[in-house]
């Protein structure tokens, strides 16, 4: 399949976005009036310590949360305006999510747990396709036991884009893995962005990661710090942390 050629539009307008939990002088300010143009067809970066809103973003630009104020917009349409109904399908059209912890069914092989998602899917890959994506053609009878918890991250990836989403938002993907490990697993992201088009948004406190990716957002306080382009990239296999 030939990549998507969205590099210059914007897939997601953010302006003014904030986020309040609680109240009062308990209240915890997680974002402090964003504004951000995420180009589609990017892998974007967000840096920043714990507690700096990073998370807060990626879950409303996922759909999984709602701000307290502001606007993000998903190619021109309104998330903060959508029902529950539309944020749902939004997310089962439109976004893969990875995390840390892998969240595999332990009793269903790792063609199974794909099949998941392929069910449910308008336009779905076939699970054999989506683990050879990720290189785990020959694991595919293999149950989430008797895999490594690398091989696992990647069939939480194969699960993730086997509905061929258009986003694919990962949190600490690798943050459970050991350097080389890690390594294999950006690796993986970075193919499916070149192949498929996928806009790719990764969260980590690896700071090497960076040099993979178009475009970097340093996240501190719950506002933007600093906004960089790379004009190359590194090959994830070359980062060293």
């Amino acid at each position: 399949m030939a990549p998507v050629n969205t590099a210059s539009l914007p897939i997601y307008r953010i302006s003014a976005l904030t986020k309040i939990y609680g109240e009062g002088e308990a209240a915890v300010h997680a974002l402090r009036g964003v504004d951000l143009d995420i180009p589609g067809g990017e892998i974007l970066v967000l840096l920043g310590p714990s507690g700096s809103g990073k998370s807060t973003l990626l879950n409303i630009l996922g759909g999984l949360d709602r701000p307290s104020a502001g606007e993000a917009c998903f190619n021109d349409t309104s998330l903060v305006a959508m029902d529950e109904a539309a944020l749902t399908e939004y997310r089962r059209r439109h976004v893969g999510f990875v995390f840390q912890f892998y969240n595999l069914m332990p009793a269903l092989t790792a063609s199974e747990n794909v099949e998941l998602v392929s069910d449910i899917a308008d336009n779905p890959m076939t699970p054999e396709d989506a683990l050879a994506l990720v290189g785990l053609s020959e694991r595919a009878d293999h149950f989430p036991s008797q895999l490594s918890g690398g091989e696992q991250q990647r069939v939480a990836i194969a699960r993730a884009i086997a509905k061929q989403p258009t986003v694919l938002l990962c949190d600490e993907p690798t943050g459970a893995l050991d350097s080389v490990t890690g390594r294999s697993v950006l690796k993986v992201l970075q193919e499916i962005n070149h192949r498929l088009g996928t806009t790719v948004i990764i969260i980590t406190h690896a700071a090497a990661t960076q040099a993979m990716a178009d475009r970097v957002i340093r996240f501190g306080d719950g506002r933007i710090q600093e906004v960089f382009v790379n004009d190359t990239q590194l090959d994830a296999d070359q980062l060293v942390w």
